[in-house]
């Protein structure tokens, strides 16, 4: 069935009047597990090959595509492909509920999709979205899901009835969502109906969603943050979340006997509940505080989570339930003096680029977590977070290809790849939205047929892109696209590595902006560290570098700027030539997404420019620099106007869990006090002769 639905999809029909006959065939002994072969039998007789249904699928995908590309099933011939990555998943933080949610709902995406989060019809089209793009395995990230996806004979009020949104706006009221992964009781006592359903309905539902997953060859992980029992321990303001015990005396307290045995039956019952259910994973925080240690962190996990699958287990003695443990908030030796004994198959995840993927193709922050993992024979899911692209349509092969084959393969268990503080559900910013509303894995299909390709064959030559590109949108010049799109998608990955901020809060380079600010200022782009290996100096350094002589081995900040500006200039370039009023809705909204990451990379690039010219000021009191720096942001200025004017008219403002609310023409403003803080700015002699006056 999956072979014939991929096939019929890609609208492939066999028949007598065709001359060749089709097979597809499993074979035990054919492949590794999600392989397939291709082989052209003769001229009338090609056969697809694997030893699993999901390699039959692959195969039968490669197949249609080859043949949408082609158009001839004559130009077949023998093809053979295995995985490269095991495990090639998806990271979904799941808004099930704002009773029951993910880490930080408090975003424009969270709040828009709710409701399509119990929708089947969305479950289907992402997982069949996902298995042809060689995806097999999603994991859902919620902080307490249990609340809302089962049932308990000892703790029956605990399920919750109906889904429920909020009608408290985040952007009207932000301190009211002030704590993550936990609702606060603000949001409770306002509450909206978003779907009725009753638990026994919810829980038909999910069993639905996780076997069509498995139709489509995808495994099925849950993933939470602890401790969190939401939907069960009292609702309070802030920080005071889940102290006081709520239903059945449950609360968030360690120590509570009940709140243990509470979530220990929901794990049981959990796995009970869903036949597809692959696994379930943990996360050692980010609410076991003081005076939890390491030690208590583990076996309180261990007391709830491992005994009830193990629970689980005793009634089902064939079902395997693999563990991911995140290697976040907690110490390697009391994981493994709990988890040590754990029964099935157990490996580690770690973030292995921070909340910024989009950066440096080989990140160098997870090597200490090789030596830790080694000893103990462990492998890790990197955690691939992409908190640095929401809006625009990103595709670099190149990128994709060289960042997979830098994953240390041999303790790679796989990955997943997702947002903290989006949600990938359906898009919900477009002015000119489609009814009902695209997916986001549709909008940014290239993005996620990249990724998924690429970790199931990193080779795959650009050739088959701009075939695959060349189907999408047949009314344009494949090359010329596929070149232009791959120049503006070097832009935030350049940025990333010259500004690097550590986490989603710290920095959004689509919107230039932080928690705490509106806009990173021209001072923020003057001192802020570069990504550690990047190679790359800051403009602090470089002017260090330049007053006393050093001669330099390093990338420049102008060495960046300059990039910045080839990638947005060459990338226009070719974008202006494709415009047409004959281009699909699609094609058109593509290339003004990449000529809008241009205009970025012009913004950036006359901003570095300027932060270097203000540096130089500051040290040597040159006014030129001064008056060149005003110049280089007088530029900066009209290139986010540029940014804003492409913008405003197809995408609405939205407030950005983690973040802040961003608006491109609002950002304006704030873009142009850059100009009033370079015009005030001292040298640093004079900054210390005001210092010191200030103190006498």
């Amino acid at each position: 069935m999956r072979v014939k639905s991929a096939l019929i999809a890609n609208q492939i029909e066999v028949t007598e009047s065709t001359g060749i006959t089709l097979s597809l065939l499993i074979e035990k002994s054919c492949c590794a597990k999600g392989g397939y072969k291709i082989e052209r039998i003769s001229d009338d007789e090609i056969v697809v090959r694997s030893g699993d249904a999901t390699g039959l699928m692959y195969g039968g995908l490669e197949l249609a595509e080859l043949i949408n590309i082609s158009g001839d099933l004559e130009m077949i011939h023998s093809v053979s492909d295995q995985p490269y990555i095991v495990n090639r998943g998806i990271k979904f933080n799941i808004p099930l509920d704002v009773r029951t949610s993910s880490f930080d709902d408090s975003g424009d995406a969270a709040q828009e999709n709710i409701a399509e989060m119990w929708d089947l019809g969305f479950w289907q089209a992402f997982f069949d979205n996902m298995a042809r793009h060689r995806y097999n395995a999603i994991t859902y990230w919620n902080a307490h899901p249990f609340s809302s996806m089962v049932k308990l004979e000892d703790y029956p009020d605990v399920a919750l009835q109906d889904v429920c949104g909020t009608t408290i706006k985040p952007q009207e009221h932000p301190y009211y969502w002030n704590t993550p992964e936990l609702p606060s009781s603000k949001i409770v006592d306002n509450l909206k109906v978003e779907k009725k359903m009753t638990i026994e309905e919810k829980i038909k539902f999910w069993q639905k969603v996780m076997e069509h997953a498995s139709n489509r060859g995808i495994d099925v992980y849950f993933i939470t943050w602890n401790i969190c029992l939401n939907g069960t321990a009292l609702p309070g303001p802030n920080k005071e979340v889940g102290d006081k015990p709520g239903k059945y005396g449950i609360s968030n307290n360690y120590k509570n006997e009940t709140s243990i045995d509470y979530l220990r039956k929901s794990v049981k019952q959990f796995v009970l509940t869903y036949p597809h259910l692959t696994g379930i994973g943990v996360t050692a925080g980010e609410n076991m505080r003081t005076p939890m240690n390491d030690d208590d962190k583990e076996r309180w996990l261990w007391e709830t989570y491992g005994l009830g699958i193990i629970d689980a287990k005793k009634e089902q003695p064939d079902r395997v339930v693999k563990f991911i443990h995140r290697f976040w908030w907690t110490d390697m030796e009391k994981v493994m003096k709990y988890w040590g004994q754990y029964p099935d198959p157990f490996d580690m995840s770690f973030k292995y680029a921070k909340a910024h993927m989009y950066s440096a193709v080989a990140p160098p922050f997870h090597k200490p977590l090789l030596k830790w993992m080694k000893p103990q024979n462990l492998k890790s899911w990197w955690n691939l977070r992409n908190d640095d692209i929401f809006i625009h349509r990103w595709g670099d092969p190149k990128f994709a290809s060289e960042f997979i084959k830098n994953l240390p393969k041999e303790q790679t268990a796989g990955f997943h790849m997702g947002s903290d503080g989006y949600v990938w559900g359906r898009e919900f910013i477009s002015k000119q939205p489609e009814t009902p509303r695209q997916l986001e894995i549709d909008k940014h299909w290239y993005r996620f047929m990249l990724w998924g390709r690429l970790s199931y064959n990193p080779d795959i030559p650009n050739d088959r892109f701009k075939d695959i590109i060349a189907t999408k949108f047949p009314e344009t010049d494949k090359n010329k696209l596929f070149q232009a799109w791959t120049d503006a998608s070097k832009i935030i990955p350049q940025i990333n590595r010259f500004h690097w901020r550590d986490w989603d809060y710290m920095w959004a380079p689509e919107a230039c902006m932080d928690t705490w600010n509106d806009l990173r200022d021209i001072n923020a782009f003057r001192e802020n560290t570069t990504m550690e290996e990047s190679g790359i100096l800051n403009p602090v350094d470089y002017v260090k570098a330049v007053e006393s002589g050093k001669n330099m081995q390093e990338i420049t900040p102008l060495d960046v700027a300059n990039n910045l500006s080839k990638f947005g200039t060459d990338a226009i370039k070719t974008v202006n030539s494709l415009l047409d009023d004959k281009n699909s809705k699609e094609l058109q909204s593509t290339l003004l997404d990449i000529k809008s990451m241009s205009f970025l990379g012009h913004y950036y690039a006359n901003k570095i420019k300027a932060a270097v010219e203000l540096e130089f000021f500051k040290v040597t009191g040159q006014p030129t620099r001064k008056n060149n720096a005003i110049q280089f942001l007088n530029e900066a200025v009209i290139c986010w106007q540029d940014y804003t004017n492409i913008n405003k008219d197809r995408y609405k403002r939205q407030n950005l869990a983690r973040l802040r609310t961003f608006d491109f023409e609002n950002q304006l403003k704030w873009v142009k006090k850059d100009i009033e803080i370079a015009k005030a700015a001292r040298t640093y002699e004079q900054d210390s002769t005001a210092a010191l006056s200030s103190k006498l």
